[in-house]
C-alpha cells in the first residue's frame, strides 16, 4: 500500500540534506520578511482607515498580522507543487504524518506488544520517518534512543518472521487505534 498525504502518495525517500537546509532557510527568511512587510502595510492601512487619534491600535496591528499570515498561507499553498519546495514540503508533510501517529502512540505501542502487524508497520514508519527528520534537522540528542527502538522493533519482526517495509504504511491503519 502507498502512503497518501493530502491526496498525494508519500513514501519515505532520500532527501539531500544540504539542499533541504538551504531551501528551508530561504523559505523561512522569505516568510519572515513577507510577514513583517505585509503586517506593517496592512496594519498601517487599517489604522489609517479605521482608527481615530489617541485610540489604541492594538486590534488593528493584530488584524495586520492575521492578514499577513493568511496571505502567506495562501501563497505557500499555491506554490506547494513548485519543484523548489519539493524537499521542504516533503519534510513538512512527513512531520504532519508523524504528529498524527504520535497522538495515538500509546495504543499503537500496546498493539505492538500484542504482535499486531498493522501496529508494527505504523511503528516502523514512525521510527524510520523520525530518523530521517532527526538527521535532516541535526537532532542527534535523541538518535541513540531512536536507534534502540528501531533495533528492538526489527528484532521483534524477525522473531515473528515478518519483513515489513515503510511502504506498507497506509494512514487508514490509524483508524483502528
Amino acid at each position: 500500500m502507498a502512503n497518501m498525504i493530502n491526496g498525494l502518495y508519500m513514501i519515505l525517500k532520500k532527501i539531500d540534506k544540504a539542499l533541504y537546509r538551504k531551501r528551508l532557510r530561504v523559505v523561512f527568511v522569505g516568510m519572515a520578511l513577507a510577514l513583517m512587510a505585509i503586517s506593517v502595510a496592512a496594519s498601517t492601512l487599517f489604522i489609517y482607515l479605521f482608527s481615530s487619534p489617541g485610540a489604541s491600535n492594538f486590534l488593528y496591528n493584530m488584524a495586520g498580522v492575521a492578514v499577513a499570515a493568511i496571505i502567506i498561507f495562501i501563497v505557500l499553498n499555491k506554490f506547494r507543487q513548485n519543484p523548489y519546495l519539493l524537499e521542504v514540503v516533503y519534510v513538512w508533510d512527513l512531520k504532519q504524518q508523524l504528529n498524527r501517529i504520535n497522538r495515538k502512540l500509546r495504543k499503537i505501542e500496546a498493539a505492538v506488544e500484542n504482535n499486531d502487524i498493522n501496529a508494527m508497520i505504523i511503528m516502523n514508519f514512525v521510527y524510520q520517518g523520525s530518523r530521517q527528520v532527526y538527521e535532516l534537522d541535526d537532532n542527534t540528542i535523541t538518535m541513540g534512543s531512536l536507534v534502540n527502538k528501531i533495533n528492538a522493533l526489527e528484532e521483534r519482526m524477525q522473531d515473528l518472521g515478518l519483513s515489513l517495509s515503510t511502504n506498507d504504511f497506509d494512514p487508514a491503519m490509524l483508524e483502528k487505534f
